[in-house]
């Protein structure tokens, strides 16, 4: 009964054991999120012309990516369109990601998608050729860990949303088509690159990912979600993931947006979103958050002049997480693999070690340490960083393990027999 009961808690954490490969070199646990980014859309877009020529605004760009690398962000956003136009002021977003160790999150898209800059519109078949050619000629713009999503909210452009144009199966054909193109070009370069995160609308999430289209888009349903309370966003994420059999990033979430939430000052800005992220920290599906906008607009972090708003110290605080770092050890010293550390809201698995890594939010944390054949223990941990060690007591002990035990005892060391 209790081997039962193990595996079904392994089973029931598992469900956080995140098929996404972390796109970060950062270690995974030090994060709370596999993905924290914060999006730069109103600087690294709509200027994106007027700047072009402006080596001045190189200044803009540094101050704005260091003050999101100190945040704990594993990614920055930049919403630079894909045209050969815009490449130049592309690589000088990039060159600061790179400079200030974060990968980047391309979220821009070719200008006649949606006709921006006055460009032409493109169709389906347009955007496939112009992506592949995009990753084929621009390989240095990419580093490993970085994330590309060919076409952000996609049922903005091209033939149109298909909650009004009834072509359903047609954009679930386009998007799959466009993740394969993504995946071979970044294959061919050799580059790591998760391309399968299209964002959408949550209407059109509800609409058109079904299990097999999110499996097809590599099991992650990006959803840029503006709702009116914490609650609802919390249930809608959960509805999405049991409908969708996927994992989930908030490809866009921020407040305030005037028609939901009226103007907030910034104590109101920052309890709400704290409220949102303890909320959806206890959701197991939730691989990533990318926070809309930097600077600029309504839900922004930072003024203008790069002051920091009240909400950036609470969203730091869930993308600096405390760490607590251990060792799970039998009475005999001998370490234990593949135990299951757990708080209210993460879990970890011991390595052969018996070592672990389990980030946590609150000032104290309750930790529960289960192994097969073992009692179940729980511990406190607190203040930070700290590290500990956690004997374990078998249940049942086999006559070579009591005279294991019974050396171990006289001499201090460990006995293998």
């Amino acid at each position: 009964m209790r081997i039962k009961r193990f595996i079904t808690v392994c089973a029931v954490l598992g469900i956080a054991a995140f098929a996404f490969s972390k796109p970060n070199a950062k270690e995974q646990a030090s994060t709370w999120w596999v993905i924290q980014s914060i999006d730069t859309m109103k600087y690294s877009r709509d200027p994106s012309r007027e700047k072009l020529k402006d080596p001045s605004y190189d200044r803009v760009i540094d101050g704005q990516v260091r003050q999101i690398a100190e945040m704990g962000a594993t990614h920055v956003a930049i919403g630079t369109p894909y045209d050969e136009e815009f490449v130049p002021i592309m690589k000088r977003w990039v060159s600061a990601a790179r400079r200030y160790g974060l990968n980047v999150w391309f979220r821009g898209n070719f200008s006649g998608w949606e006709k921006w800059f006055g460009y032409a519109s493109i169709s389906r078949d347009e955007h496939k050729i112009k992506t592949a050619e995009f990753i084929r000629n621009h390989a240095d713009l990419f580093a490993d860990g970085d994330i590309f999503t060919p076409c952000p909210e996609c049922e903005n452009g091209g033939p149109g949303d298909p909650r009004r144009n009834g072509d359903v199966a047609g954009h679930k054909v386009f998007l799959k088509e466009l993740h394969q193109v993504a995946k071979d070009g970044f294959s061919a370069i050799g580059k790591n690159v998760e391309s399968g995160l299209f964002s959408m609308n949550g209407d059109v999430a509800r609409l058109i990912m079904d299990p097999e289209t999110t499996k097809a888009l590599g099991g992650v349903v990006v959803v840029d979600h503006y709702v009116a309370s914490p609650k609802q966003l919390k249930e809608d994420i959960i509805a999405l993931a049991k409908q969708s059999g996927g994992q989930i990033v908030l490809g866009e979430f921020g407040v305030p947006i005037p028609d939901l939430h009226g103007n907030m000052n910034e104590e109101a800005q920052a309890a709400w979103i704290g409220e949102a992220l303890r909320a959806v920290s206890g959701v197991p599906e939730v691989i990533g958050i990318n926070y809309w906008t930097s600077v600029g607009g309504s839900t922004r972090l930072w003024e203008g002049d790069g002051k920091a708003r009240l909400a950036v110290q609470v969203l730091k605080l869930f993308f600096t997480p405390k760490i607590v770092r251990g060792t799970i050890l039998n009475e005999i010293r001998q370490p234990i693999a593949q135990s299951i550390i757990s708080s209210t809201y993460r879990y970890a698995t011991s390595g052969r070690d018996g070592k672990f890594v389990l980030p946590y939010l609150d000032e104290r944390v309750t930790i529960s340490v289960q192994a097969p054949g073992y009692d179940t223990k729980q511990v406190q941990a607190g203040d930070g960083n700290q590290e500990i060690t956690v004997p374990l007591v078998k249940r049942e002990e086999s006559f070579w393990f009591k005279i294991q035990k019974f050396l171990h005892r006289l001499t201090g060391r460990v006995i293998i027999l």
